[in-house]
């Protein structure tokens, strides 16, 4: 017998959506399909020649003041 979902429970949809993905394809497969539906945002080419020339040191300094 197959088990009752309810529709209006998004979150019961999500939890059962990811089981099944996960059974079906395994836990690195059900990544990668939810990786297909990840459109992103910006123009990563053209940005990354914006990025400022950091040291590591200051990337941690900055990370530690948020």
């Amino acid at each position: 017998m197959k088990a009752t979902i309810n529709i209006n429970n998004l979150v019961e949809i999500r939890k059962k959506g990811l089981q099944a993905l996960r059974e079906a394809l395994g836990p690195a497969g059900m990544v990668r399909f939810i990786q297909l539906f990840e459109n992103g945002y910006g123009d990563y080419t053209k940005e990354k020649y914006q990025q400022p020339n950091q040291t590591v040191e200051e990337i941690d300094a900055i990370l530690k003041n948020k």
